[in-house]
């Protein structure tokens, strides 16, 4: 008796990172294609069929999982309308080994197995995943150096102060890959200049702007959106004032190099800008924030209108000083209705310190935290990630206000106060730091040293 094969629906999946050369009449997709095709056609006898409809991703990197064809793959597999996935080489499915391993979870999820053409394994059995596994990692190995040399020459490229792209700045056109001066532009941005060395404030350099027909230039996407042509505001002034692209320089991170551009403004001009910016309101934000004493400056929000918080203070008869953190829109008068209006100081500040200790306390926070830590420090154990975080209320009430800021800048990233409850978002990429710094103070206090200890700088 004849025993009929099984018929397999057979998906190809073909990806190139690069639209170049997809306008040709024989591309790499057709390559990728017609050796999948060829494959499948050897294994009729096995009862393979390939399926008509096309999973194409032309011009996307395999380093995300965020490509249309392979969404409608994934789609199609959940409906249950395919059974193998069949690829030219692994790494045009997913250059990412994480990516990888959740394909490979979801095709077993489903019973789909996984075929490359150019390199034999079955995912079926230890062997094959193993295989599939090292090979996936010199993919993903293969997709990190050329990030890296891509990185190095883009790093070059700005040091012999050549354009690599990106927003085109005011004042500036892009020809043939090159910087080239606007002269309508231009005229703006030297007027930005000129009108913050005489009105010497950004804010009213901004209010005045309009009135001289400065607006950011008007832009239209590739995908036809358009954007820009607005009055520049407060922001859009500094990021004028801060760039060195206007004496003709390019930076990079935080370094700067002589450009091959023309510049708009003269050195002069620039060294008598950024000395105003040194002695501007805004320089000094930060440092009288500090002497606020309130540690949750700048984290504390209100739940009835989201608007940040202000430290407010005032003395009554005998001088005694009374703290609150007050809505700023409140304040302003635009809130009348404000739910919270004003909350003392020292109550908040005890609630988020002890509900902090409580979410510490947690054996998911502890073990969470001992991970992230143990990777920076592997002399971290996970008891003393505990007894550290246990502690905070103690070490806390021993600390100078700076250090308490310091520390909650470490800790949250915010704190939504409403009329019956306290939402607090703790800042994970910040735990390791604290652990380290709670464990020092915990030994300072232990040992007597003293008793208003110092947190060093990280």
């Amino acid at each position: 008796m004849t025993t009929l094969a099984r018929k397999t629906r057979c998906a190809i999946y073909t990806r190139k990172s690069t639209e170049e050369g997809l306008d040709m009449e024989f591309n790499s997709l057709d390559a990728q294609r017609e050796a999948c095709e060829s494959y499948i056609a050897s294994q009729r006898h096995e009862g393979w069929l390939r399926l008509d409809d096309s999973y194409d991703d032309g011009g996307w990197s395999g380093g995300s999982m965020d490509r249309p064809a392979l969404k409608r793959l994934i789609s199609d597999i959940e409906r249950g309308l395919v059974d193998t996935v069949v690829v030219y080489k692994v790494d045009r499915l997913s250059r990412a080994l994480s990516d990888f391993a959740k394909l490979i979870d979801m095709f077993d999820t489903h019973k789909v197995t996984f075929v490359s053409v150019t390199q034999q394994f079955n995912t079926t059995t230890s062997m094959g995943r193993l295989t599939l596994n090292i090979l996936l990692s010199f993919a993903q190995f293969e997709r990190e150096v050329i990030g890296e040399r891509i990185r190095d020459k883009f790093a070059a490229s700005k040091r012999k102060g050549i354009w690599m792209g990106g927003v085109t700045p005011l004042g500036y056109e892009v020809r043939e890959r090159q910087l080239h001066v606007h002269d309508e532009d231009a005229r703006a941005v030297r007027l930005v200049f000129d009108s913050f060395l005489m009105l010497k404030s950004v804010a009213r350099v901004a209010h005045e702007l309009p009135a001289l027909g400065v607006a950011s230039r008007a832009r239209v996407t590739r995908t036809g959106r358009s954007f820009g042509g607005t009055p520049l505001d407060r922001g859009a002034v500094y990021k004028i004032l801060n760039n060195p692209i206007y004496i003709g320089k390019i930076r990079h991170k935080d370094k700067v190099y002589d450009g091959r551009h023309e510049p708009i403004i003269t050195q002069e001009v620039w060294d008598r800008a950024h000395e105003l910016l040194r002695d501007s309101p805004r320089q000094k934000s930060p440092s009288s924030k500090r002497k606020s004493h309130a540690p949750l400056t700048g984290v504390l929000k209100c739940g009835g209108c989201m608007s940040s918080m202000t430290p407010v203070h005032t003395r009554k008869q005998g001088g005694k000083l009374y703290r609150y953190y007050s809505a700023t829109s409140y304040l302003k008068g635009g809130c009348k209705t404000c739910p919270i209006k004003r909350i003392a100081a020292r109550e908040i500040e005890a609630v988020v310190v002890s509900q902090l200790q409580a979410v510490f306390a947690s054996p998911e926070m502890i073990m969470g935290v001992w991970k992230e830590a143990s990777r920076q420090d592997r002399s971290i154990d996970d008891h003393a990630i505990r007894d550290a975080l246990s502690d905070l209320v103690p070490i806390w009430n021993e600390l100078f206000p700076k250090e308490q800021e310091r520390l909650i800048a470490l800790m949250l990233e915010k704190v939504v106060v409403y009329p019956d409850a306290v939402d607090i978002r703790v800042r994970a990429d910040g735990l390791e730091s604290i652990v380290r710094e709670l464990d020092r103070q915990k030994k300072r206090l232990e040992d007597g040293y003293d008793h208003a200890p110092h947190i060093a700088a990280e």
